[in-house]
């Protein structure tokens, strides 16, 4: 599915979506990504949603979001309680979703102008 983008001026959006793929500003790539607006997309080394630890955790917060979208995949999947210790008292929001809703919601609250970090995983 292609996505229209709101705004330029975020920087990095999601454009589209599809079995196997997501697409970043008309770019195509076949692997779980980190997005936020203002830092490149970059490889995400993960391929199950249940297999985040307190360590990923760890490393989503280093990158100082108000907010992470988690794309599960095709379809929601709830959170593993080592993933949600692990946020719980850091301070950060975050959402947790299919990764096409995911996708969705990443671009409405870059659009809002919030630091926003999408983790999706290929829907």
């Amino acid at each position: 599915m292609k996505l229209h983008l709101a705004n330029a001026r975020n920087g990095h959006s999601f454009t589209a979506y599809g079995p196997g793929y997501l697409a970043v500003n008309g770019i195509r790539y076949e692997h779980s990504l980190l997005v936020a607006p203002d830092i490149p997309p970059e490889e995400w080394p993960v391929t199950a949603f249940a297999a985040l630890s307190a360590a990923h955790a760890a490393a989503l917060l280093a990158h100082k979001p108000e907010i992470i979208v988690f794309g599960t995949g095709p379809r929601q999947l709830p959170p593993e309680r080592e993933l949600l210790r692990a946020l719980a008292g850091s301070g950060t929001g975050f959402e947790v979703m299919a990764t096409p809703a995911g996708c969705r919601t990443f671009n409405i609250l870059a659009a809002e102008g919030r630091r926003v970090l999408g983790a999706m995983l290929l829907p």
